[in-house]
């Protein structure tokens, strides 16, 4: 069974409303940029620790089993997509997440994948 139409034929009065309701292009590539960031297992990981405790960048790197520079790597992309924050505490960092939408995504995300 073919998974697209066999004629071409664009239904205008839906398509335009949908088109209307599209969000800008500007959004979209915003929004792309940020399931990117998703997109690496290791800030997955480090999003996982975050959502459990504030930790710094040793405690991540040993929670994830990776090295400090590769968590620090990774935390500065974090910090530059706004889904990581840090309050320094003398000469420590310690690391959260921004805000509650990072713990939506990645449970939305968990949800979907545990119904595959």
């Amino acid at each position: 069974m073919k998974e697209q139409c066999e004629v071409t034929i664009v239904h205008e009065e839906i398509a335009n409303k949908v088109k209307k309701r599209m969000i800008n292009e500007d959004k979209i590539i915003d929004l792309a940029e940020l399931f990117k960031v998703f997109g690496d297992s290791t800030r997955m990981k480090i999003i996982c620790a975050l959502l459990q405790e504030e930790l710094c960048v040793c405690d991540l790197a040993y929670v994830i089993d990776s090295t400090v520079s590769a968590v620090s790597h990774q935390l500065r992309i974090l910090k530059q997509s706004k889904l990581v924050k840090y309050r320094k505490v003398g000469k420590t960092v310690y690391y959260s997440l921004d805000d509650n939408h990072v713990y939506e995504i990645f449970k939305k995300g968990c949800e979907h994948i545990e119904e595959m």
